[in-house]
């Protein structure tokens, strides 16, 4: 993950630092405005705002009745997302276009990590099994510290918008060599 050096791969869109989260679980809330101004304009203290796959996003970490100001379109809340007691959280946000068949490296997290797909299919294996996300259907959610790998999978290009939820003191992704993937993803 780098800056953006061609048309396929995973780009860090921004990584923000939000603060202390009080609560076990927050929720990512997915919304899209017709211009950056007016998405900066509804932002709040736990909101970041990216230009990623032709759309303006003001993503947002927050409790689960959270609402974006009026203005925007909004597209999803994903969670709960599953988090610790950390003293402070950065969200790492991401855009990924992979064609199917390509792979992500082996990596962790130390905290969760989400995908809201917007084209295609993402298989995401894990230690603890599989999960799939489809273009339209419930985003991908994987607890940190869990070792994974990630394919996409189906017939279309994989497009989707990322968050990688962590404790600010860490690093947002860890790749790793001791766990082999069982290839659920290819079956």
């Amino acid at each position: 993950m780098s800056a953006r050096a061609g048309e396929l791969g995973c780009w860090i869109m921004a990584d923000e630092a939000i603060g202390a989260i009080s609560k076990s679980q927050a929720f990512w809330h997915l919304d899209t405005y017709p211009t950056r101004e007016a998405a900066m304009t509804a932002k709040g203290p736990r909101g970041t705002v990216i230009q990623s796959l032709g759309k303006i996003w003001l993503l947002t970490i927050d409790e689960a009745d959270w609402q974006a100001p009026a203005g925007g379109e909004h597209v999803a809340t994903v969670g709960p997302l599953p988090i610790g007691a950390a003293e402070q959280y950065s969200a790492q946000y991401m855009e990924a276009i992979f064609t199917p068949g390509m792979t992500a490296a082996l990596h962790d997290h130390p905290g969760p990590e989400a995908f809201y797909t917007l084209t295609g299919e993402t298989c995401l294996e894990t230690s603890e099994g599989v999960s799939v996300g489809h273009a339209g259907g419930p985003a991908v959610i994987v607890a940190g510290g869990l070792p994974m790998q990630l394919v996409a999978t189906g017939t279309e290009t994989r497009r989707a918008v990322v968050l990688i939820l962590h404790d600010s003191s860490k690093p947002a992704i860890h790749l790793i060599h001791d766990w082999t993937p069982k290839g659920l993803c290819k079956k």
